[in-house]
Order: C-alpha cells, then structure tokens, then sequence
C-alpha cells in the first residue's frame, strides 16, 4: 500500500564548486533560509542540468527585488525581467550554474511587500513526464495539477518546496537555454521519500 507523504521536498541542496561563495550569493540574493542548502560538488556536469527552480511571488516589483540584488551579486542574465502572456518574471544562471526563474502572475503592482516569496518550485525537465509521473505516485505523492504528457505539479505543504515535471526540451526552452547537457544533475532534493534516485537521475536523499 502506498503511503501518502504531504511534504515530499524540505529543502534543496546545490552541489557547487566553492560553498562559501555560493552561501554568501544565495545570503544575498534570496534569503532562503533552511529550504536552500549547499554541498562540494562531485562530478563533473556540462550544458543543460535539467532543472530550474523557481521563486514565485506576488507582483512585478517583487520580482525586481530578487533579480536585481542576484544580477548585482555576479548571476548572468538570461532573460530581462519583462511582462508576457502569462504575467512578468526573467530568468538568471547563478555563479554556481543553477538556473533559476522569478516569476509572478500579475503584471500590476498594487504594493506587496518586496522580497517576500510566496512558493519555490523545483521543476525538473524529464524525458517521459507520464513515466517520472508513475514513479512519483507509487512512491506517495499526490498530484495536484496534470496536463496530459507535458506538465505535472505535486501537493506540497505549506512552507514547502513544490515539485513539478515538465518535458526536458520544454523546460530548457522555456528557460532560455539549450536543452542539450551531460553529468550530474548537481542538485539533491532533501525530502520525506527517503534515499532513492528518480528516472532522470534526480537524487533524494
């Protein structure tokens, strides 16, 4: 029988280069407290590492006030924070390599406290979303939005870091980076299912 676990993901440790530096960029641009960790990196890793993690907040000045301290603090710019279709957020490539987006759905500022971030996302770009879907439910999480083959988000509880699926080629280009990259995945997920490694190679620990 599978047992259901209502907080999958506590926190996310980035295997970096030089720790020190990474916490004092992370110190700086985020303030993310015990959700983010980092750890000596083992292996080497090229390209494309197959994820991103995603700050969500609630309006467009919020957002500027993560991206400009992390710009300022050495990450590279991928994409300019800017409206679109679907709200206003951009996308950076911290020192370390972690591509990270911040992101809100409202494309008005009506005053919400700045540098207050209402969810971290982690979303993984897998080869077959159905199939890494399958293995996360037998191993107990519970959907929480699915569309067909191309997206799925888990519950997370509240506080928690929520994990979401999304095809490789899709995340990378919705990141603005080719999709193509080799080596570890440099990231291990600290959560409630235990030692295990997923179908695209993502270590939980």
């Amino acid at each position: 029988m599978t047992t259901t676990v209502s907080t999958p993901v506590r926190s996310l440790t980035l295997e970096v280069a030089d720790p020190a530096a990474a916490r004092a960029f992370y110190d700086t641009a985020f303030g993310l407290g015990e959700r983010l960790r980092v750890a000596p990196a083992e292996g080497d890793s090229s390209g494309f590492r197959g994820c991103v993690v995603s700050l969500v907040v609630a309006e467009p000045a919020v957002v500027d006030s993560f991206v400009a301290p992390a710009l300022a603090a050495g990450a590279t710019e991928i994409k300019p924070a800017r409206k679109s279709f679907w709200g206003y957020g951009g996308v950076f490539r911290a020192p370390d390599g972690t591509i990270w987006k911040v992101a809100s759905s409202s494309k008005k500022n009506t005053g919400a406290p700045l540098r207050v971030v209402d969810d971290v996302v982690l979303l993984l770009g897998v080869d077959d979303v159905a199939a890494t879907k399958a293995f996360y439910v037998e191993h107990g999480l519970t959907v929480a939005k699915s569309f067909g083959r191309k997206y799925v988000e888990f519950d997370a509880a509240p506080g928690a870091v929520k994990l979401a699926l999304y095809g490789r080629r899709a995340a990378a280009k919705d990141a603005g980076v080719p999709a193509e990259g080799s080596g570890s995945h440099r990231l291990r997920v600290d959560g409630g299912l235990g030692a295990l490694t997923d179908p695209d190679g993502f270590v939980w620990q």
